[in-house]
C-alpha cells in the first residue's frame, strides 16, 4: 500500500505528514507524534476515550482516517495547556476530582471543550446530554459534570449573565 502524505493543523502547529491511508488519526497521533492523551478503548467509537477536536467538533480519533484530517485543524488534550498553565477545564477536573485512573480523562475534557467553545453556558442537562458519548468507569459522571459545570458557570460571571 503507497503513502501518502497528509497536511493539518496539530495544535497550532502545520504538519505536513506522510502515512498510510488506512491509518487511522488516533494511530497516528500516539504513534507518530508521541501525542498518547487520546487512549484507544473500543476502537470502534463507542466509549469516547480517544476524543479530540477536528474543525471544531469532538471526534472519536479511532475512526476517522488519515485522508478525512487534510486541512483539518485537530486539536489534543496535549495542547490545551500552555506548558506553564492548564486549561480551566484540566484545572477543574483536578478542582472538582473529576478522575481517578485518568484513562477516559483526556477525551471527556476534549468533549467537554467542544461543547464548551459551542455553547460556553450550558446548562446541567446539557452537559449531561454533551458527554454522553464518553464512558467512565471509575468515578461515575456527578463529579465530571460537576467541574464542567463550574467552567460554564465561570463563563456565565464572564459573559454577564450570572
Amino acid at each position: 500500500m503507497s503513502k501518502l502524505t497528509v497536511r493539518f493543523i496539530l495544535n497550532g502547529e502545520e504538519i505536513e505528514h506522510e502515512t498510510l491511508p488506512n491509518r487511522t488519526l488516533l494511530k497516528m497521533l500516539r504513534e507518530d507524534f508521541d501525542m498518547t492523551g487520546a487512549k484507544e478503548g473500543c476502537g470502534a467509537g463507542e466509549c469516547g476515550a480517544c476524543t479530540v477536536i477536528m474543525n471544531g467538533h469532538a471526534v472519536n480519533a479511532c475512526l476517522v482516517l488519515a485522508p478525512e484530517v487534510e486541512g483539518s485543524i485537530i486539536e489534543t488534550i496535549e495542547g490545551l495547556s500552555d506548558g506553564t498553565h492548564l486549561d480551566p477545564l484540566q484545572q477543574a477536573f483536578i478542582d472538582n476530582a473529576a478522575l481517578q485512573c485518568g484513562y477516559c480523562t483526556p477525551g471527556m475534557i476534549m468533549t467537554a471543550k467542544a461543547l464548551l467553545d459551542e455553547n460556553p453556558t450550558p446548562t446541567y442537562e446539557e452537559i449531561k446530554e454533551g458527554i454522553s458519548g464518553n464512558l467512565c468507569r471509575c468515578t461515575g459522571y456527578k463529579k465530571i459534570v460537576q467541574a464542567i459545570q463550574s467552567v460554564a458557570d465561570q463563563n456565565r460571571i464572564g459573559h454577564g449573565n450570572g
